[in-house]
């Protein structure tokens, strides 16, 4: 018989960042002169912003009071402003170039500073992201230190190199092996988000619309490259979340893993010479379901589809607040419209108990907030028979637009 008892909602995609001026307080001061002479000439890249959803950023009484009222109760914080000495946010930026790297370090440790301190003023329901950067292995290292010893549980954001960036391993690179064993005896999880990886596009007409369109394919290459690469191979016990990407696309991408893999394992591929490339012990989705997971952000139910191969344990709910595209302030639709025909064992680890035991939440700890805010099984289960008219979720645009269209040809 169904339960009542309300489920324990983390969402794990938010987004947070103190404003510019504010991280010059946490900068070491031997960049702050550095710093005023470039936020001399800095512009806000998202003026329309100022004074509204900026603040959501940084205020925690405005974003405790936004994240209850949407029935949020923990939160997996992601960047979201921008560091000093950038040009855009951590993680929708290329990684620094080497001429580039001494300030951005300085501007992202600035970053760390503020988030590990903006973290321990509610430890119970934030579990913040650091940052770190694969210019320097040695630097790698001691940030993820840094991280681990100043209670950031939610883990590093790990860099994805683009192709073109050859000033970088990429990351089935075997110098980044120190990296990945401190960052496993740290037992922190390693984060990647939709946004990474991207090659620089032109700015021509179409640019911003294919860099939308093809972030799925490179965000994915984190994915492939270390399975592929043998990196959960070597290091067993690292743990992988690829968040605002669902986990629809995992099972095809699986298979066709697998199924390069028995071809490798044969010693050649037509006139390719694998010799010298040794296959893995197991088959790629044995790492993938061994050392993955997976975060569904604002998703419709498709975007969870994939939950029977990858594992019901693996999925993470998300609503990427403050985020326009996210489903904030809708997040109780959001969960109606993809969950209402799930099982309520699998929506109740879904949203919140898989991001507990991935990030280290105390689900006891939350219970009587989750009380409070009652995201109860039968909420949740009512079927969405109206899209919110005002909602900018790309979820609900596309199931508008699918619903008009169907009945332009009905």
């Amino acid at each position: 018989m169904p339960s009542e008892t309300p489920y324990i909602v983390i969402t794990a995609d938010t987004h947070a960042g103190n404003s510019v001026a504010g991280y010059r307080d946490y900068l070491d001061p031997e960049f702050r002169d550095e710093f005023d002479e470039w936020r001399g000439g800095y512009t806000n890249p998202a003026k329309k912003h100022i004074g509204g959803k900026k603040a959501k950023n940084w205020d925690a009484e405005l974003r405790r009071g936004d994240l209850l009222g949407d029935g949020v109760v923990g939160e997996v914080i992601f960047p979201n402003t921008v560091p000093p000495f950038y040009e855009k946010a951590f993680h929708v930026a290329p990684p620094p170039t080497p001429e580039q790297y001494r300030r951005f370090r300085a501007g992202t440790r600035a970053h760390n500073r503020w988030l590990a301190e903006f973290c321990q003023e509610d430890p119970v329901s934030r579990a913040g992201i650091g940052l770190i950067h694969l210019n320097d292995i040695d630097d790698a290292i001691e940030d993820v230190e840094w991280i681990a010893e100043n209670g950031l549980r939610g883990g590093v954001l790990l860099p994805l190199p683009a192709p073109s960036d050859v000033h970088l391993p990429q990351l089935n690179d075997r110098s980044l092996d120190r990296l990945w064993a401190a960052i496993q005896d740290h037992d922190l999880v390693m984060n990647q988000h939709s946004g990474q990886g991207c090659p620089t596009y032109s700015g021509a007409q179409g640019s911003n619309a294919l860099w939308a369109m093809e972030m799925t394919f490179y965000v994915q290459r984190g994915f492939t490259t270390l399975i592929m690469g043998g990196v959960f191979e070597r290091f067993p016990g690292l743990k992988f979340i690829l968040t605002e990407s669902g986990c629809a696309w995992a099972p095809a991408l699986m298979k066709h893993m697998d199924g390069m893999y028995l071809a490798w394992k044969m010693g050649a591929i037509g006139e390719i010479d694998t010799s010298n490339d040794p296959p893995l012990e197991e088959l790629p989705s044995f790492y993938a379901k061994r050392n993955c997971w997976y975060g569904a952000s604002f998703p419709s139910p498709a975007d969870v589809a994939g939950r029977e191969v990858v594992g019901k344990d693996r999925v993470l709910w998300g609503n990427d607040y403050p985020h326009y595209e996210g489903c904030y302030p809708y997040s109780r639709e959001n969960m109606r419209f993809a969950f209402a025909d799930v099982p309520e064992d699998e929506v109740r680890m879904m949203l919140g108990e898989n991001a507990a035991a991935l990030y280290g939440f105390d689900l006891e700890a939350l219970r009587a907030r989750a009380e409070e805010v009652a995201i109860t099984p039968a909420l949740v289960r009512e079927p969405l028979d109206e899209i919110p008219a005002d909602s900018t979720c790309i979820t609900f645009q596309r199931a508008r637009a699918e619903k008009a269209m169907a009945s332009a040809e009905g």
